[in-house]
């Protein structure tokens, strides 16, 4: 009996790693239990959301500012609970929006040339939750249209 193995089209790729100096280093990523990438990308900035005392942030960065990331940089934060999920407006690179442990919803403005202070006021803030907002996606097509969902804890 012959057995026909099939060759792999991958058997002679192999991967590199990136240098250090196009890294991001030295981030404290959130540790909370969610379904979530806990990033989000877009042209110009990455947005990730970070351990915080005290309510939940998020750090904001230019695609061009890569290596380590002092602990002092700039975050975006004014939601009270752990932010859960975050997302780039399709139709604005400096439009995002985070949902977070406190039932809120927020739209942030960033500056043209990224964070230089921490971003504390949102441009609008979205309420009628019950429950933790864990999903927060812009609609790809339609302008100003975002969807966020709640957890629903009532199990039967």
């Amino acid at each position: 009996m012959r057995r026909v193995v099939r060759q792999s089209k991958f058997r002679h790729v192999f991967g590199q790693a990136v240098k250090n100096d196009q890294c991001y280093d030295d981030i404290r990523v959130s540790r909370v239990t969610w379904d979530s990438s806990f990033c989000a990308v877009n042209p110009r900035f990455v947005a990730i959301i970070i351990e915080a005392s005290g309510g939940g942030a998020f750090l904001v960065l230019p695609l061009h500012k890569t290596g380590r990331i002092d602990k002092s940089y700039p975050t975006v934060c004014g939601h009270t609970g752990p932010v859960l999920d975050i997302d780039w407006c399709p139709h604005n690179d400096q439009v995002i929006a985070s949902g977070s442990e406190d039932c809120t919803v927020m739209v942030w403005q960033i500056p043209e040339n990224g964070l230089t202070l921490s971003l504390t006021e949102p441009v609008v803030i979205l309420e009628g939750h019950s429950k933790r907002v864990g999903i927060v996606a812009w609609h790809p097509t339609a302008r100003n249209v975002l969807l966020s969902a709640g957890e629903n804890t009532n199990c039967e």
